[in-house]
């Protein structure tokens, strides 16, 4: 719900349980007054004149103790006494980089309009506000859209610039979301890392001075998400003040935290600046992507809970959204390139004993691909390698009882490839300079539409000839020497957005096109989980690091905003090919059951207590699968040694522990259990034992004493309901 307030002076923008509420100054200048929980009243403008002013710059507008450095500005101006980072530049004709927006209008509808050419948050029942502002004297127009999603309480921003004048305007910055705090008293938790170690949660305390989290890499990246929350100092899982902000796009991103002298705080969150402009020409208009707003006032379990609803309901447009994902079986870490009809049949017919209902080719089934030094782009099927046609292998597979999927790398292409042989010109790479490559291999310049146009048609003959149910869709390499043959000199800049928005054209097509199949997303395992991605491929590869106790931080950065349903999950061998640490097959199996469940090893070289132990897995899985992929993700334990999680759906409950390193001497404690009714009974492990919710969250449940390092227990809970 949208209020107007003070006479139209003030907007309440309300959800279920949280409010946000935006004032216009008498100058018409926007502030932030208020974001947290929800409040009731008439009037909220008493918050900016009970500011106490100290600054020493003169007067705004030559407006007495009018000081525009201490007004918790919703969207800040380059240029004017604000003295802060701001949210946008612009350049002019004339040489000037000064904008002054103030209040124009504004408009409240119901139903939620998507982005053009982006994805987005969507619901009907979202109420929208969309902010005018006016540059008078450049005639730029600015709209401020905050759309309400009131029963998830969540809120997402996004900027509009139309450009009315006869000048063209060039944008060197634009945020895309702006918050401003009369507080410094934060922390920030991030979600960070690198290749085989992403979204790993970080925590720090703010101080004075710009923080900025970003990614140049051309995708939101490993190193950072695209992520951020400020917490009260005293805030934990399920306690206190969130302030969270998640980016719905997959490229270059900017976080910046500021901290100023008088202990105010501002939030932002946009494209990156770096190496950006964009040209705006006079009638056209520019949006930015937009970013989901989260306030919890009970710590971060309310946060997360409130992010995976709202991605599952409203953000992901899959088909596959709400079902129940299959177990898988992909063949990489089983042989990697080396692999042959017999090889992936063995696999196949293993496969099919145990219970696993997907097969996924991965890389090296195309071209004259037998290592990583060539054939990307020549995506047509090896058939000396597959003894025969993709439709034919398919097939097979399906004869077993298994769907068929398949990896594939779109966006990129070999050196020694027919496609670039044929088309140089239709790479990623700046004119005069030798182009620059990584892992053997370039980036195809999807700013150009024929390239856009080269690979729908690609993947759509792929799908058109043979049974394929599943895309593994990767991006192994970042985007170096950034430039395109395709634009001129003045828009070189603007490269890496134009990149993003053929991507999103070429994966809404895809995905529109096949609904049938289900997509997931890769970069190298999570150099591009985002919600960008997730608004077209319903599931994402959150890491190559396949390992069970590495991936018990990569899945819990990942759950802490992303469904669990969105991420693949799998058992690898042991010991690990990443790491070389050994791991029980039960460990391995309880941690990649935290997400879309799956297998990577070469099942054919099993022996039976391993193939026994996994057809008791798979059938676990499909038995609880729907309560281990949507249930409500509730964390008991998150300490260096010690991890553990409970999901409930309905009536249905699954517990999860692990214990990294055993101690000597140590008696093992209860687990507190999370969530539960007070009063109802619950069953454990098939009736073994019987007790009420208070005593399972207040005593909790039995721990095993360790038996070595890597030890795990699982437990199936029922509440028992009176007939």
């Amino acid at each position: 719900m949208i209020q107007c307030l003070e006479n139209k002076r003030v907007f309440h923008l309300q959800t279920q349980k949280t409010s946000m509420i935006i004032g216009v100054l008498e100058s018409g200048h926007l502030a932030c007054l208020y974001w947290g929980n929800k409040v009731s009243d008439h009037e909220f403008l008493y918050i900016i004149k009970d500011i106490k002013k100290g600054s020493y710059l003169s007067n705004t507008d030559e407006i007495d103790i009018f000081k525009l450095e201490q007004i918790p500005l919703l969207y800040p101006a380059y240029g004017n006494p604000d003295m802060r980072t701001p949210a946008y530049m612009f350049e002019y004709e004339d040489g000037s980089r000064i904008s002054d927006f103030r209040y124009h209008d504004y408009c409240i509808y119901n139903g939620k309009k998507k982005l053009a050419g982006m994805p987005t948050v969507l619901s009907q029942e979202a109420n929208v506000l969309e902010l005018q502002l006016v540059d008078n004297v450049t005639q730029l127009y600015m709209t401020i859209c905050f759309s309400v999603f009131e029963d998830y309480n969540a809120i997402t921003q996004s900027i509009k610039i139309e450009n009315r004048s006869q000048e063209t305007i060039v944008i060197d910055k634009i945020m895309s979301s702006c918050w401003s705090f009369l507080s410094d008293q934060f922390h920030s938790l991030t979600l960070t890392g690198a290749w085989g170690r992403e979204c790993h949660i970080h925590k720090q305390s703010l101080q004075q001075g710009l923080f900025v989290l970003d990614s140049k890499r051309g995708a939101s990246g490993h190193g950072q998400n695209p992520f951020i929350a400020l917490m009260d100092k005293d805030a934990s899982e399920y306690y206190g003040n969130i302030y969270a902000m998640n980016f719905v796009y997959s490229g270059n991103f900017e976080i910046d935290i500021e901290v100023d002298m008088h202990q105010n705080t501002r939030l932002m969150m946009g494209i990156n600046s770096f190496d950006f402009k964009w040209n705006l020409q006079s009638s056209e208009s520019f949006e930015t992507p937009e970013v989901v707003m989260i306030h919890s006032g009970q710590g971060l379990h309310e946060m997360t809970n409130r992010y995976h609803h709202l991605y599952v309901d409203c953000l992901m447009q899959s088909a596959f959204a709400k079902k129940e994902r299959p177990i898988l079986i992909n063949n990489w870490e089983a042989t990697y390139f080396d692999f042959n009809k017999d090889k992936i049949m063995n696999i196949v017919d293993a496969a099919s004993h145990i219970g696993i209902e997907l097969f996924v080719l991965d890389d090296g089934w195309y071209g004259l691909r037998n290592d990583d030094k060539s054939s990307l782009g020549d995506w047509y099927a090896n058939e000396d390698k597959l003894g025969g046609t993709l439709a034919k292998l398919a097939d097979e597979v399906n004869q077993r009882g298994l769907k068929f999927g398949l990896w594939i790398e779109p966006e990129m292409v070999s050196p020694n490839s027919n496609l670039y042989r044929n088309h140089p010109e239709w790479i990623i790479r700046v004119p005069k300079r030798v182009p620059q490559q990584a892992r053997y291999q370039y980036v195809l310049d999807l700013t150009q539409t024929k390239v856009q146009d080269y690979i729908i048609d690609t993947i759509s003959t792929i799908i058109d000839n043979a049974h394929i149910e599943y895309i593994k869709w990767d991006m192994n390499r970042n985007i170096t020497d950034i430039g395109s043959l395709n634009l001129p000199s003045y828009q070189q800049k603007e490269v890496s957005h134009r990149y993003i928005l053929g991507l999103y054209r070429i994966l809404e097509t895809i995905t529109n096109k096949y609904k049938h199949v289900l997509f997931e997303g890769c970069a190298g395992g999570g150099g591009r989980t985002d919600p960008g991605i997730l608004y077209y491929m319903p599931q994402i590869w959150v890491s190559d690091d396949s390992e069970a106790i590495d991936r018990l931080d990569i899945q819990r950065g990942n759950s802490l905003v992303y469904p669990q349903v969105s991420m693949g999950c799998h058992v690898s061998s042991s010991p690990n090919h990443q790491n070389g640490r050994k791991t029980s097959l039960n460990t391995r199996g309880i941690v990649a059951m935290e997400g879309n469940f799956g297998y990577e090893l070469d099942l054919s070289k099993l022996n039976c207590e391993e193939i026994d132990e996994m057809k008791e897995q798979v059938s676990f899985y499909k038995q609880y699968r729907k309560t281990l992929q949507f249930g409500e993700l509730f964390i008991l334990l998150d300490s260096e040694n010690e991890k553990a999680w409970m999901k409930i759906l309905g009536d249905e409950i699954i517990v999860s522990y692990i214990k990294i390193l055993t101690h000597t001497n140590i008696v093992p404690k209860r687990l507190k259990l999370k969530g539960l009714e007070n009063e109802s009974l619950y069953c454990i492990d098939e009736m073994k034992s019987i007790h009420k919710g208070n005593v399972l969250m207040n005593i909790g449940l039995d721990l095993l004493k360790p038996d070595g390092d890597f030890f795990s227990q699982q437990w199936v809970l029922h509440k028992i309901v009176e007939k």
